[in-house]
């Protein structure tokens, strides 16, 4: 009897035991399966000009409920949606209260389809415009977890609620590294709002749509959607120190930064012997700058000698200007000389030369993205630039040489067709 009794209490604890160990892994999973999940804050414009009546025959706030829907519909299982308003809710005309008025209409989270298009039929056109404070709340609203990140703007007008610029506030979004795209898209624009949602959307490198039709409205917000849930490398925030000697050690990935006008940002690369060091470097001008600028990037040693140098530079026709370098170190003569085959610190400086128009902030500084790849260098024999860069001499004297015979043989069949000719 006891022996039964001591058999059925192991075999109750080896069931628990297996249940416990099959139930923290799938916890762990769908924790981290959640942490990684892409998301989305649509946020949509309610304020009172909504009611205008300009887009294939019916409202701006009728179109946008009715292209909201189709995203619902076609929004991946994947992705974790949320809808924020702004000029919702109050109707006063209070400034500093309309100025508040920004809500979340439905959070970021799995998409309910029914739930989210009952809470998108209740909106009507309402109040202000506050674009800038609805931007640092939706931000808020993103907060946490690995994947991707887009706020999808949709508005029919500029912010009503200056000084609180919202460039600036997409500026500050941005400087913070957390790899948060804002997308705009401009109902009906004019000059102004374009001018304005533009640069939103390129201070965190989103993008801008003029949208002036239903069909349009829908498809975009669908595509930007959708986009989100595409695989993609996150930039990893590093603050690059002003000199070689206190900068952050970097290894082969993406990473984002933000230099201010003429500023040094200094990185710190290892590489080791028989590898190569490939990087490059992108500065955008997310604000008016003067003409004529560039961007340096430069690998020198700790002890300051150059190694190599690439340059771009622009003249105003673009707002991105890239750069990048290579650089092999030979593999260890002698295997046993720890001087051969220890790794080699190698220091990236990025220097840009723009210079803010007049009345533009300096600060926070530039967007900047550096790319770090250190790979094997490549073999003798099977890399042509390898060979055309190690081995010039060969390939010019080769180069001689043959120009050299092409000069004899024809110098000789020259001379042999003049004789022919005057033989006849």
């Amino acid at each position: 009897m006891i022996t039964r009794q001591r058999l059925a209490a192991g075999a109750c604890a080896l069931l628990a035991a297996l249940a416990a160990g099959i139930a923290v892994p799938a916890g762990a999973v769908a924790d981290e399966t959640t942490a990684l999940a892409p998301k989305v804050n649509l946020l949509l414009d309610v304020s009172g000009s909504m009611r205008a009546k300009d887009i294939d025959g019916q409202s701006r706030m009728a179109a946008a409920k009715q292209a909201f829907n189709e995203v619902l519909d076609a929004t991946p299982e994947e992705v974790q949606l949320g809808i924020r308003t702004l000029g919702a809710n109050y109707p006063g005309d209070d400034r500093k209260e309309g100025c508040k008025d920004t809500a979340q209409l439905y959070p970021v989270g799995p998409l309910d389809r029914t739930e989210a298009k009952t809470a998108v039929a209740t909106l009507t056109p309402t109040g202000w415009t506050p674009i800038g404070p609805a931007l640092l709340k939706a931000a808020d609203d993103l907060d946490g977890g690995e994947g991707t990140k887009r706020i999808v703007l949709i508005s029919d007008g500029e912010d009503t609620c200056a000084p609180l610029d919202p460039c600036e506030v997409a500026r500050e979004i941005a400087a913070k590294g957390i790899g948060l795209t804002i997308d705009t898209l401009g109902l009906v624009p004019n000059t102004k709002m374009r001018q304005q949602l533009s640069c939103i959307a390129e201070a965190t490198g989103g993008t801008y749509t003029s949208v002036e039709h239903t069909d349009e409205l829908a498809d975009k917000v669908n595509q930007l959607v959708v986009r989100a849930a595409d695989p993609v490398v996150t930039p990893v925030a590093v603050e690059g120190a002003a000199g070689c000697t206190n900068a952050p050690a970097v290894k082969s990935g993406l990473y984002t930064d933000r230099e201010e006008f003429g500023q040094q940002r200094w990185y710190r690369v290892d590489v080791e012997p028989g590898q190569e060091l490939r990087a490059s470097v992108s500065v955008s001008a997310d604000r008016a700058v003067n003409p004529d600028y560039g961007v340096l990037l430069r690998a020198v040693t700790v002890h300051g000698r150059e190694i190599v140098r690439g340059e771009g530079n622009g003249t105003g026709r673009t707002d991105v200007i890239s750069t990048g370098l290579r650089y092999a170190k030979a593999e260890a003569d002698d295997e046993d000389d720890p001087e051969q085959t220890a790794a080699e610190t190698v220091c990236l400086q990025v220097t840009n030369s723009y210079s803010a128009a007049s009345g533009v902030a300096s600060t926070p500084g530039l967007p900047l993205e550096l790319t770090v790849d250190v790979v094997d260098g490549p073999s003798q024999a099977s890399d042509v630039a390898s060979f055309g860069l190690g081995r010039g001499w060969w390939l010019l004297g080769a180069l001689v040489l043959v120009g050299f015979l092409t000069g004899v043989l024809w110098g000789w069949i020259s001379r042999w067709r003049l004789a022919v000719w005057r033989t006849n």
